[in-house]
C-alpha cells in the first residue's frame, strides 16, 4: 500500500514523510493477530491526538483531544507575547488574550475536548499573573489580587464550538 500511495503522491511532485508515515490499527478491541507492522493504537493528525474512549452511555467512541506538542506551543506563544507587551495596559493586555483564547476554542472546542480547553484556560490566567507580576518592584502578585484583576477583565469561559450532531 505504501508503494502504490507513494508512486501516485509522486505524480503530483509529493512524497511520504518518513518519520510521519506509520500504520496505526485503530480498532476499538486489538484482535490478538493484529499486523505485525502496527506499533501504535492512537494517532496525532491536524493538532489532535486520536485516541478510543467510551461514551457515557459506554459505548467505543474514537476521542479527540488536543496534541500536546500543539497544546505546548500555544502556550508558549501565550508566554511569548506575554513577555513582550508587558508596558501595554490592562484593557489592551486583555483584549489580545480572549482573542487567542477565543481562536484556541474555535479550532480546538470539539466534544470530548473540554478538560483541555480548561487547562488552557487556567495556564493562561497563570502566564498572565506571572506576566504581571514582573511588572512592579514592589512584589509579586497575589492570586486575591488577580481575581481582582479577572473580575474586572474577564477571561472568556471555555467552550465547545463543534459537538457531535445527535443525528
Amino acid at each position: 500500500m505504501l508503494a502504490v500511495l507513494g508512486k501516485r503522491l509522486g505524480r503530483f511532485g509529493l512524497t511520504l514523510h518518513p518519520s510521519k508515515t506509520l500504520y496505526v490499527d485503530f480498532r476499538f478491541k486489538r484482535p490478538k493477530g493484529h499486523h505485525p507492522a502496527t506499533q501504535v493504537t492512537s494517532f496525532a493528525f491536524l493538532g489532535f491526538t486520536h485516541v478510543w474512549g467510551t461514551s457515557r452511555r459506554g459505548k467505543p467512541v474514537v476521542r479527540q483531544i488536543t496534541a500536546k506538542d500543539r497544546y505546548a506551543r500555544a502556550l508558549h506563544a501565550v508566554k511569548d507575547w506575554c513577555k513582550q507587551h508587558l508596558h501595554l495596559s490592562l484593557k489592551a493586555q486583555h483584549r489580545r488574550l480572549c482573542r487567542m483564547l477565543q481562536g484556541h476554542y474555535a479550532y480546538y472546542g470539539i466534544t470530548g475536548n473540554g478538560r483541555r480547553l480548561k487547562w488552557y484556560l487556567h495556564q493562561v490566567e497563570r502566564i498572565w499573573k506571572a506576566s504581571l507580576s514582573r511588572r512592579s518592584r514592589s512584589g509579586k502578585l497575589t492570586w486575591s489580587r488577580m481575581e481582582q484583576v479577572l473580575n474586572r477583565y474577564p477571561l472568556p469561559p471555555t467552550r465547545i464550538v463543534h459537538q457531535w450532531s445527535r443525528a
